[in-house]
């Protein structure tokens, strides 16, 4: 009976695969499990992010929420080691905020330095004072959150404008077809939030102040990134840049 009910328990016994393995050549730990993987790249982006956040130079801008910075940290690094970042800037939009609060912020990555701090509108259908919807589509007239990369500079109806590439298939890659660009619009400012109680709003673009539109487009142009952020669930599951 017993060399029955032997190779039973050498079956199970080499048949059980562990969460972690052992190297025996350097008597190294390795991780494979996926959960567990995913967990460690986490709390690696989390350190990193949050060791270069301590180290910004705010030049007298109060700091993005750290919440929005560790999400662009971390799609930026991916961006930029894809070689789709040439200018290391990142550009962060939180729309999680008031349209009456100034909520984009431009960083300096090489410098770690805020170099402005702006209003900028949403989509018309995306809210009235805050913004709560977002769509890809067509004539939805609604913002797209994530990560763009900035494209051409041209000339268009509201003078100085630059085009933008969305980098995510689903949530924002329909951007440069439905027009989504960076311009100036005269109801971005604050006269607009006094007469109104709110900003006003775009068909979709992230439209900023006539009195800093060009500065900014100077200085964001060139295939730099930008992160239009919201603590969205939906955009989280979804996304590919962010965990």
């Amino acid at each position: 009976m017993i060399y029955r009910i032997f190779p039973l328990i050498l079956f199970c016994v080499f048949s059980f695969k562990p969460l972690n393995t052992i190297d025996d050549k350097n008597n190294e730990v390795k991780i494979t499990d996926p959960k567990l993987i995913a967990a460690n790249k986490k709390a690696t982006v989390e350190a990193k992010s949050k060791s270069f956040y301590t180290l910004i130079d705010a030049n007298g801008f109060s700091l993005p929420s750290f919440e929005s910075f560790v999400a662009a940290f971390e799609g930026y690094e991916q961006l930029k080691q894809q070689g789709k970042i040439e200018n290391e800037i990142l550009t962060i939009v939180d729309f999680s905020l008031s349209s009456i609060q100034e909520r984009m912020w431009v960083v300096d990555m090489k410098t770690q330095k805020i170099i402005l701090k702006s209003l900028v509108a949403h989509g018309r259908n995306s809210g009235l004072e805050y913004a709560t919807d977002f769509s890809n589509a067509n004539e939805s007239f609604k913002s797209s959150l994530g990560f763009y990369i900035t494209g051409e500079v041209y000339n268009g109806k509201h003078g100085l404008s630059l085009r933008l590439d969305g980098m995510e298939y689903g949530i924002n890659d329909n951007a440069r077809n439905r027009a989504v660009v960076v311009h100036g619009a005269d109801y971005v400012s604050k006269s607009f939030i006094k007469n109104t109680g709110r900003l006003g709003r775009s068909q979709g673009c992230p439209a900023v102040p006539y009195e800093i539109h060009e500065e900014l487009i100077q200085t964001i142009k060139g295939k730099s990134c930008i992160f239009i952020y919201h603590p969205s669930r939906t955009y989280v599951v979804k996304s590919k840049l962010v965990s």
